[in-house]
């Protein structure tokens, strides 16, 4: 990670400074300083200054607007894996995860302007570099360099198109940069059609960007493995169900996506120098908490963050991951995004991925880990109490690099993919176990227990599983579920498993109603002292602390998942939803797993049209 840190770092200032009238755009949708042909022919005219444009293209990935928080755990949520920041819909963070967001929500039109920043930056990069003198005649060190930096651009503009197509649906698809005196008359774009041309441009790309290690490059840079596995996840995508006004509706030529799906992530599969499945799921993500290269090259494609500041940096493990308050040695967090209780419950006792994906302990203002009850779990992928050194204080930017895509992703996409197209042939059920068994320590005969692979049907519900618990925390999981259209139907599972909890009902009847920690005495992982699978003894054992475990999911926990002015009943107490929970104002047809666009944008270009029910 070092490595690509002095990567961005180096080349920032001259991206930002050295070439402004190309790429520095205001925070308007689209409403961009024009492209100045003095800075422009200056900027492209060299290696360096190319370089330096493409720097400016990946900056919108990183900071508080896109990846650093609002893009990675805003959006995703709420799921039936994650909660985001718990409390009634407050015209900003809280509405999104509630489904009751607003066109007047800055949290949604920030993000939105920076996105379409990515794109129009992306767009100068492509249409000036294969115009450059050096990129068809050029030494053929300068050649080679040019063609790796517009394959990076076509890669960069597809990012940043996929995520306001899985946000917004229809948006406005420019493929030009915007003209000094433009008028701006973009109306809605299929999302279809403009995947269609994303996928064909990173064709292109694949044959103009390096495979990693003749490279060189860290993760943080988009090499041939990153691109070819984000063209695979599009095709998946272009091939699934999208919201369509109220309703869902998938593609009649959705199979041809399937199969560029399947033939890109067979191509990885047979390259395993380049990527390949590390044997740690730990190591994964402590490779990231620790800023260090993760060790077998999982990690195809991350965000670089860094520089502390809310335009480069990110929050993760700030934002998000265990509560810590005031501890002296590891500082304090919010800790704002919660696990689904639900969720700790859909791992076997031995998958070592829970562990690792959620934490059960907070660290108030001492330094020892200290058990919190089943409503107050956190995601754990990202955690303050990793970083190494640690940093002590309320700084809230840790450098933490987003994961884009792993190589996980790949062999479930291949699963997936040739499930759909052959049925659950060997080659698809030894790439779903590869991930699964990955999972239980390299435990394969464990992984096989419960595990149905034998029809097309039943493959497909073990994939969809699979994907909860491997990508849990990852901002994947709810984009899965819509292109799937199992969303409804996971969220309502996941509402009626919870109301199955509190009441102690199968499959939930031996889940503690408290659980004990052996009091700390040193710093260290908290020790559990019982199951988390058999029920409460009748008094608390000697040296233990008690958590008031499965007792947390009371009436209130589960009204608190209701719409407004609904009520839910627990044994024989009934509340009054205050609507504070998992997906709380979520009602099935009224379009709100969609964002509305921005009203701003509306006002500026009266060719879009807003998205159903907003």
């Amino acid at each position: 990670m070092k490595s690509a840190f002095t990567f961005r770092a180096a080349l920032a200032g001259l991206a930002l400074a050295g070439s402004a009238g190309a790429l520095v755009s205001c925070k308007d949708y689209l409403d961009v300083e024009p492209v100045a042909l003095n800075t422009t022919a200056y900027t492209f005219s060299t290696v360096a200054g190319a370089t330096a444009a493409i720097i400016g293209a990946y900056d919108p990935l990183s900071g508080d607007q896109s990846y650093g928080t609002r893009v990675s755990m805003y959006f995703p949520y709420d799921s039936d894996e994650m909660i985001g920041s718990v409390g009634a819909a407050d015209g900003a963070r809280r509405s999104i995860a509630r489904y009751k967001s607003l066109p007047t929500n800055t949290e949604i039109t920030n993000p939105w302007n920076t996105l379409y920043q990515g794109v129009e930056r992306s767009n100068i990069c492509i249409q000036q570099i294969p115009q450059m003198e050096l990129y068809n005649s050029g030494a053929a060190a300068d050649t080679a360099a040019l063609h790796r930096l517009h394959g990076e651009a076509l890669t960069l503009r597809a990012q940043y198109y996929f995520e306001l197509i899985r946000n917004w649906g229809d948006v406005p698809a420019q493929f030009t940069p915007s003209v000094s005196g433009q008028d701006f008359n973009l109306p809605n774009a299929d999302r279809n059609a403009t995947l269609t041309k994303l996928i064909a441009d990173l064709l292109q790309a694949e044959k103009l960007v390096p495979w990693r290690t003749k490279a060189g490059a860290a993760s943080e840079r988009i090499t041939k493995g990153a691109v070819k596995a984000l063209r695979a996840r599009l095709a998946l995508y272009r091939g699934g169900y999208s919201l369509q006004g109220n309703q869902m509706t998938r593609p009649a030529d959705y199979l041809d996506y399937y199969r560029i799906a399947r033939d890109e992530c067979a191509s990885l599969l047979t390259n395993r120098a380049e990527h390949t499945l590390n044997t740690s799921f730990l190591e994964v993500f402590k490779s990231i908490n620790e800023q260090r290269a993760e060790s077998a090259n999982e990690i195809m494609f991350q965000v670089g963050m860094g520089g502390s500041t809310a335009v480069s940096d990110s929050k993760l493990g700030y934002y998000n991951g265990p509560r810590l308050n005031a501890s002296p040695i590891y500082g304090s967090t919010q800790g704002a995004v919660t696990v689904v209780p639900t969720y700790f419950y859909a791992f076997d006792s031995l998958d070592a991925r829970r562990d690792v994906t959620i934490t059960t302990y907070s660290i108030p203002n001492t330094n020892f880990q200290t058990g919190v009850a089943l409503g107050a779990i956190t995601d754990g992928k990202f955690r303050r109490d990793w970083h190494t050194p640690a940093i002590p204080g309320t700084g809230n930017y840790l450098g933490y690099n987003w994961p884009l895509i792993r190589f996980a992703d790949v062999l479930l996409m291949f699963a997936e993919a040739e499930n759909e197209l052959n049925g659950p042939t060997t080659a698809a059920q030894n790439a779903l176990l590869e991930v699964r068994t990955r999972g239980f320590g390299g435990n394969r005969t464990r992984a096989l227990v419960g595990l149905d692979l034998t029809s097309k049907a039943s493959f497909f519900n073990a994939l969809v599983n699979e994907r909860y618990l491997e990508f849990g925390g990852e901002g994947i999981r709810k984009y899965d579920l819509l292109r799937w259209n199992l969303f409804e139907a996971k969220l309502t599972e996941a509402k009626a498993n919870l109301l199955k909890l509190a009441l102690n009902q199968a499959p939930y009847q031996t889940v503690p109603q408290y659980m004990y920690f052996k009091t700390p005495t040193a710093i260290g992982a908290i020790q559990w002292a019982r199951s988390f699978y058999r029920p409460s003894p009748a008094a608390t054992p000697a040296g233990t602390t008690r958590v008031n475990w499965r007792q947390a999911i009371d009436a209130a926990y589960i009204a608190n998942t209701r719409p407004t002015g609904t009520s839910a009943t627990v044994g024989t107490t009934t509340a009054a939803s205050t609507g504070t929970g998992l997906a709380a104002e979520y009602v099935p047809g009224m379009g709100k797993e969609l964002l509305p666009f921005p009203q701003s944008t509306l006002a500026a270009d009266p060719a879009l049209k807003q998205n159903f029910g907003y």
